[in-house]
């Protein structure tokens, strides 16, 4: 049974559902699940990056430190997100740190070495792999720009649309974004701070654009949301 529910796992995981079965039960047999609960690290700075992970459920946030010791999100991953991928570009030791953001938090882990196996004996699957890295590169280049020429009020809104198109779910012609993070992890995703993420939530809300509460961002209109 343990077997199956990988199995069945992989088969829905974006990277590897084109896979034939008998390649999934392998790669099943190879994999251990993990579960921890919130605000524990599943890798930390300085750790050995000797495994790759697929998350199953809950929120997780690739974090770094600045020079002052303020956190910086790199990214907030979702179920069916890859990541620890960086073990596949040489690096030997973890540079930043993945810490979970639900209650419950479960993913897979497999041992880099296996991995590479199976991608190189796998060219279909190697040329996916390259176009997940690819999409996720464009990501973080995009990001980078939207650091460098956005005002604070624009990246708070870019990241309350990004998540809602990929997290959200339609309610009539609204949006309903339901998350994990707080108003000072948006702060340290977008390069600003929680006083102004507090202040540009409260304007929107106030010009009926959104409605919030702790855990849940109700988006009146995408397209108006500017």
């Amino acid at each position: 049974m343990d077997t199956q529910l990988k199995t069945d796992f992989l088969r829905n995981f974006p990277l590897f559902e084109e896979l034939p079965r008998l390649e999934l039960i392998r790669i099943a047999n190879i994999i251990e699940k993990r579960e921890i609960l919130k605000h524990h690290y599943i890798y930390q700075a300085g750790d050995l990056t000797d495994s790759i992970y697929f998350l199953e459920r809950g929120t997780v946030k690739i974090i770094t430190h600045s020079a002052e010791g303020k956190e910086v999100i790199k990214s907030i991953l979702h179920p069916k997100a890859m990541f620890g991928e960086l073990s596949l570009l040489g690096q030997e030791k973890r540079s930043d740190y993945a810490q979970t953001m639900d209650s419950k938090t479960s993913f897979y882990q497999m041992k880099i070495t296996s991995f590479q196996d199976i991608v190189r004996s796998n060219p279909d699957l190697s040329m996916k792999l390259i176009g997940i890295l690819g999409r996720k590169l464009k990501i973080t280049e995009r990001r980078m720009e939207s650091l460098i020429l956005q005002d604070a009020r624009s990246r708070i809104i870019d990241f309350l649309k990004d998540n809602a198109n990929n997290q959200g779910r339609q309610v009539g012609f609204e949006m309903l974004l339901k998350h994990s993070l707080t108003q000072q992890d948006i702060a340290n995703f977008t390069g600003t701070s929680r006083q102004t993420v507090t202040s540009v939530l409260n304007d929107l809300k106030k010009s009926n654009l959104i409605y919030f509460k702790r855990k849940s961002i109700l988006i009146r209109d995408m397209e108006a949301l500017a």
